[in-house]
């Protein structure tokens, strides 16, 4: 694993991280359940307890339970961010979206997951660097090819990104357009696992170039519906070629919340 002395920008990701997501939670709450149930039989049958446990204050609690799970749920997932799961659905009924999605990957370490998408029919997947920050390996899933365990080759993190290999061969993956350009307001689709959800597409515009103060080269502001662990997400153009690589989100005084990704340039000037 490549290191450098430089330390990673200050993306303004938070929103990125996730340390633990509502199907954590949901876990949480069935072993909650499951130990509930188990008590409630050792009481009926243990000769120490004079009378049972009573099933109306037992279905009390799991409702409360129960509800305090929706109440989470409808806490995390707002309105406007279902929204996207309906665009999603749209989007992926289109032949070159569903064959997109095929290479954008889930990546997982022991304290954080994001997107990645692969490059190469041999395993060679690019992601960013905060996604995998402090590990030599990483869990990467394919939606078809199913878990590989990959290695981390090339780090960064002065512009956030990271190179991966798995060990793969005929390995679905999206062609990198040899620059990045764009017009004003251009349409762009781009495919990630915002939240808990998995192999989400959507779309947005492109604004324009910005440049952060804790960066040596500027950025993309995409106005779109970027969420935590969108992070890594491939960008997209009309022909299919990424372009980018969603890293940040951003409150902009003119645009509101933004996107942010790394240009496809930055990439070919790490080689």
């Amino acid at each position: 694993m490549e290191t450098d002395k430089k330390q990673p920008p200050d993306s303004n990701d938070k929103d990125f991280i996730e340390e633990i997501d509502d199907e954590e939670l949901q876990v949480l709450v069935l072993e909650a359940q499951r130990e509930a149930l188990y008590k409630e039989e050792q009481e009926k049958t243990s000769r120490k307890i004079k009378r049972p446990f009573p099933k109306w204050l037992f279905w009390m609690i799991s409702i409360v339970m129960v509800f305090n799970t929706f109440a989470v749920m409808f806490e995390v997932y707002s309105i406007p961010a279902i929204e996207f799961l309906k665009t999603s659905s749209k989007l992926s009924k289109q032949e070159n979206i569903a064959t997109y999605k095929k290479s954008v990957v889930v990546i997982q370490t022991a304290a954080s997951k994001g997107t990645g998408f692969s490059i190469s029919n041999d395993g060679t997947i690019l992601t960013n660097y905060h996604v995998i920050e402090g590990s030599d390996t990483v869990n990467v899933f394919f939606p078809d090819e199913g878990r590989f365990t990959a290695d981390v080759i090339h780090t960064y993190p002065w512009v956030d990104l990271a190179v991966l290999e798995v060990h793969g061969k005929d390995l679905p993956y999206l062609e990198l357009a040899e620059q990045t350009t764009f017009e004003d307001d251009e349409a762009i689709n781009f495919i990630g696992n915002p939240l808990s959800f998995k192999g989400i597409a959507n779309e947005g515009t492109i604004i324009d170039y910005i440049q952060l103060t804790d960066w040596d080269v500027p950025v993309v502001m995409l106005k779109a519906p970027v969420y935590r662990g969108n992070s890594g997400s491939p960008v997209l153009n009309s022909d299919g070629m990424v372009i980018g690589i969603v890293f940040a989100t951003l409150d902009h005084e003119t645009y509101g919340k933004v996107g942010l990704f790394v240009p496809i340039d930055e990439f070919y000037n790490q080689q």
